[in-house]
């Protein structure tokens, strides 16, 4: 088995390019930043799907007329380059000046992200907000924040750990066995990740505010050694009494089985996907920390109206993910494609 896997750029708002087929037609976005979902440089398996798979930069060199033409999308306003891409990727032009589905709306927090969004979606920042909400027992435990990744900094890690970059989604290095890799090859992803301005992936604008770093955290396994399932809970508040809340697990996500089933608050599964996620044939077993996981997911949207909260809950244990207010930067398809409007209506 591989030590290492990584991914380009996170999650459940990942879209195949054969869904959406907007791969190429976002790609350039980011296409001098040198990032690219496989690289040679990077040995090991890559974290499939990853988050906004269908808007990554492309992984082989380009030509340079289509330089030039991916350069002159990024010129087009916010506005116009969402809407070309919602249209690529949900069929239609949004709405974004009355906006009634959940990808419309998410669009608009694209365009005029609150405040708050930056803090909160630095994976380094955010973690003393998670801290002060939910107490440091459902941090995974942070090994290093370095100024500079240096071959004292590789030394010093363990035999195995994570490295992320906080700016931009599914910014991941899994490393099971640090022998099985190097500091130079770990340096070029780092790089690579450092060099890309996430804002021009999609147009989140609260991304463009994050100052880019590299840091290391311990690997999170269960005790069958195996990297635990993905929760994400798409919570709805912004009302009275508990947030409606909508479970996504993405179950072997590094395997060749991955599977993304949704459930309600009292494990129903239903028949909804969302991105490239294949439901599973029969429902998971419920978890046994189940309500721990809803109470710490309703904890951390109280104060929003809609926030996507990302959990792992190995062994009975509840851990903190990552915040997101923009899951799939608004292009997100949802099979039936109702879902997307079902979904407006809970979003303020």
């Amino acid at each position: 088995m591989p030590s290492t896997k990584s991914a380009g750029f996170d999650e459940e708002d990942a879209v195949s390019a054969a869904q959406c087929g907007a791969r190429e037609w976002a790609a350039g976005a980011g296409a001098d930043t040198g990032a690219s979902v496989e690289s040679d440089a990077v040995p090991g398996e890559h974290a499939w799907p990853p988050a906004h798979d269908h808007l990554h930069p492309p992984s082989q060199p380009q030509s340079r007329a289509r330089r030039i033409k991916e350069a002159a999308k990024q010129l087009l306003p916010d506005s116009i380059f969402l809407s070309l891409l919602h249209h690529k990727c949900i069929g239609r032009y949004p709405n974004l000046i009355h906006p009634v589905t959940f990808n419309e709306k998410i669009l608009q927090r694209n365009l005029r992200p609150d405040p708050r969004y930056i803090c909160l979606t630095d994976k380094i920042l955010v973690r003393e907000y998670i801290a002060a909400k939910i107490g440091e027992k459902h941090l995974i435990p942070l090994i290093a924040v370095p100024d500079a990744f240096t071959p004292e900094v590789f030394d010093a890690l363990p035999d195995a750990f994570v490295m992320k970059a906080n700016h931009g989604s599914s910014f991941v290095e899994i490393v099971r066995d640090k022998s099985e890799t190097s500091f130079e090859t770990l340096r070029a992803r780092a790089e690579q990740w450092l060099a890309t301005d996430f804002y021009y992936i999609a147009r989140e604008r609260h991304y463009r505010m994050i100052e880019p770093r590299i840091f290391f955290e311990q690997l999170l396994l269960d005790q069958r050694g195996q990297i635990p399932a993905d929760f994400k809970l798409h919570c709805f508040g912004g009302r009275p009494g508990r947030p409606i809340i909508y479970i996504l697990v993405i179950s072997d996500r590094f395997g060749d089985a991955t599977h993304g089933d949704v459930y309600d608050a009292e494990w129903n599964h239903l028949g909804i996907a969302i991105g490239p996620y294949k439901r599973s044939a029969a429902p998971a077993p419920r978890p046994r920390n189940l309500q721990a996981v809803l109470d710490v997911a309703a904890r951390l949207c109280e104060d929003f109206d809609y926030v996507r909260v990302d959990l792992y809950a190995p062994d009975d244990k509840v851990y903190f993910g990552e915040l997101t207010f923009t899951p799939g930067a608004g292009v997100l398809p949802f099979t039936p494609d109702i879902i997307d409007y079902e979904w407006g209506k809970l979003l303020a």
